[in-house]
């Protein structure tokens, strides 16, 4: 993706209500019978991007356009916050992009903050060592800048997306780079597993081996939405299963399941999905995406608890969807 690319995938997060004072909110949908009931439990946060279900089984969500993690009662939806003062977004898209624990302690992954930009700030892992304190790790932007990717790239210092824990470390995906970083704790960086133009972004780890969701390149064609799978030492991915437009997420409920952002709308390359085109989607056996949940807008990750998924949105809202994990219908969730 180019810088214009990249500036046109967050146009949609520019219309997003900034609030510094975030309140649950009760909404449900009459969507048709046979899957989750979704409702809504969360709005107003500052641009949602990535999450994790944290040690204490709360949700925590980076906001990159306050700099913030919060964090979000699952059953209440009550959202207080974990940390801030993190490096905020410089374009409608970046800041605090993913969030992820080892043991008690919390890592924040920050992109597109860096000097490529003519910004001051470090893209990497920031250890949060207190609610306005944090230890940059990693500077993942300066090992980008020294060892750019065999695919074309405009910003030299990348556009990091997802954070994991592996092997007492970190995977990290590049979507513009085309490639997944492995991260130590002690900031060593290096390229675990390299790809051709197929916009790696969310992961999901069961034992050693490595799941990846696939946006695919645009016009984000649904057999290029794809669910692959890697080990430590693999040179090449193994399709998983494919079948759904625009994956921005993979993660392990009951079963294994993948996030559509939806429907590409047609307009820059680069751009969001079309509102309301979103889906949760289960991985079959046979190499197929069944819909758990359609109709919604513009997700970004989602995260299980138990049968219940946790659907957070381009838009700021987190939806929750009881049952998902033991269901395979389709189901819409709308205003």
């Amino acid at each position: 993706m180019t810088t214009k690319q990249l500036i046109a995938l967050a146009t949609t997060a520019v219309a997003v209500a900034l609030s510094s004072i975030v309140a649950p909110v009760a909404a449900t949908a009459a969507p048709p019978s046979g899957g989750p009931t979704p409702s809504r439990l969360v709005t107003g946060l500052a641009g949602g991007s990535g999450s994790t279900v944290g040690p204490d089984g709360a949700l925590y969500v980076t906001e990159g356009a306050a700099g913030k993690v919060s964090r979000v009662d699952p059953q209440t939806g009550a959202v207080t916050t974990f940390a801030s003062g993190l490096p905020q977004a410089i374009l409608p898209f970046g800041g605090p992009m993913d969030v992820e624990f080892i043991g008690q302690t919390a890592y924040v992954l920050v992109s597109v903050v860096g000097s490529d930009l003519g910004a001051g700030s470090i893209d990497g892992i920031y250890r949060v060592d207190g609610p306005h304190s944090f230890t940059v790790v990693a500077d993942i932007g300066a090992f980008s800048a020294a060892n750019p990717p065999a695919t074309p790239f405009d910003l030299p210092m990348g556009v990091q997306y997802a954070l994991e824990s592996y092997r007492g470390g970190f995977l990290v995906t590049d979507g513009h780079h085309n490639r997944v970083l492995q991260v130590t704790r002690d900031g060593e960086v290096s390229e675990l597993i390299a790809f051709g133009n197929i916009v790696p972004t969310g992961l999901a780890i069961r034992g050693n081996t490595v799941y990846m969701a696939e946006a695919g390149p645009t016009p984000h064609l649904p057999q290029n939405g794809k669910v692959v799978s890697f080990g430590p030492k693999s040179t090449t991915a193994t399709e998983v299963a494919s079948g759904a437009p625009l994956l921005v997420d993979v993660e392990f409920g009951r079963a294994l399941y993948a996030l559509s952002q939806g429907v590409f709308g047609g307009g820059p390359a680069g751009s969001p999905a079309l509102p309301n085109t979103g889906s949760l989607v289960k991985v079959n056996g046979d190499g197929t995406l069944s819909a758990i949940a359609e109709g919604l807008d513009r997700p970004t990750s989602v995260e299980f608890i138990g049968n219940t998924a946790y659907v957070v949105t381009l838009g700021g809202e987190i939806w929750k969807l009881n049952g998902a994990s033991c269901r395979s219908s389709g189901k819409s969730a709308r205003d």
